[in-house]
Parts: C-alpha cells; sequence; structure tokens
C-alpha cells in the first residue's frame, strides 16, 4: 500500500487520489504524483493513495476526488472498478477520471465515465494518457513519458480553474 501527503494549506478545499499501482511500469504512480502537485501549487491539499489504502480514507472528507484507472482488455482495472463500485454514492463530489494505457484507451475512459456517473459523482474532467502510443505527435523527438506528464500538468491546471468556478 503506497501513499503521500502534499500540501499544508487547503484554501481551495483537498483532494484524494486512488490509483493502482501497475505490476510493471510507474506510469500511473507518476501521473498522479504531477497532479498532487499541480493542485498543491494550487492551494489543495492532497492525499494520493493506492487503491488498496483508499478504503481507510471517507470520501466525504475530500472535496475532489480523482481516480487513475490502467487500461486491460478496453476496461478500468478491476480494482478501481471494484472501489469505485463499492461507494455508495460520491454524493455530487468534482471527480477528475484519468484514463491510462498502451495506446488504446477510448472504450475504457468511457467505462470508466459511466461508473463514476452511476455513482452520482460529477465528472470535472476526464482524460487520457499513453505509456506507448505517442500522446503528441508534434513531440516525437521526447520521451512519450514526459510528453504524458506535461500534459497532464497542463490539464491539471485547467481543471484546477474549472473547480475554483464551481466553488
Amino acid at each position: 500500500m503506497k501513499g503521500w501527503d502534499f500540501g499544508d494549506s487547503n484554501i481551495y478545499g483537498q483532494a484524494l487520489i486512488v490509483y493502482d499501482p501497475d505490476p510493471f511500469y510507474n506510469f500511473d504512480e507518476q501521473v498522479c504524483l504531477s497532479v498532487a502537485e499541480v493542485f498543491t501549487e494550487n492551494g489543495m491539499k492532497v492525499k494520493v493513495v493506492s487503491v488498496a489504502a483508499a478504503g481507510e480514507h471517507d470520501l466525504k472528507t475530500f472535496d475532489v476526488l480523482v481516480f487513475c484507472a490502467n487500461t486491460y482488455n478496453w476496461s478500468p482495472d478491476w480494482a478501481i472498478q471494484d472501489f469505485i463500485k463499492g461507494q455508495k454514492s460520491l454524493h455530487g463530489k468534482p471527480v477528475m477520471a484519468i484514463t491510462l494505457g498502451a495506446g488504446s484507451t477510448a472504450s475504457s475512459k468511457k467505462k470508466l465515465e459511466h461508473l463514476i456517473s452511476s455513482k452520482d459523482g460529477t465528472i470535472l474532467g476526464s482524460g487520457t494518457f499513453w505509456l506507448m502510443r505517442p500522446n503528441d505527435e508534434a513531440r516525437m523527438n521526447e520521451s512519450n513519458v514526459r510528453v504524458a506528464l506535461s500534459m497532464v500538468r497542463n490539464w491539471s491546471e485547467s481543471l484546477v480553474y474549472e473547480y475554483r468556478k464551481i466553488n
């Protein structure tokens, strides 16, 4: 079970980021830590936890939720799915949905969004990022992971802005 705490202030609230560690790559961990850094830089207190540790936390105490799912067989990984399904309700909380994969994530993204919506979560944003497929064909000379992390940071900044507008 992994977990990190970021930020001392919660001027703009608290966020919980839940992910299922990939057994081969740490792409999901890198993505989640990038989101946490952006949220912290923007005045939020953030907790990043593996899905195995997420059950120890009351989701009602967080202002924003982030679910990061790996794609296996065109679906979000079972651990993230089971965790979300196990919630009575997400109580209209803003949720950032992140779908990761080697390159085929469209079906998985839709399934993750549907699952979040079925539990009364409000999707603040939903994005896909790839480990092997180019994230930005204009940046082919850069590391694909580095490109993805840059894109995640920019996307997270825009979602923080959206979150502030609604709160």
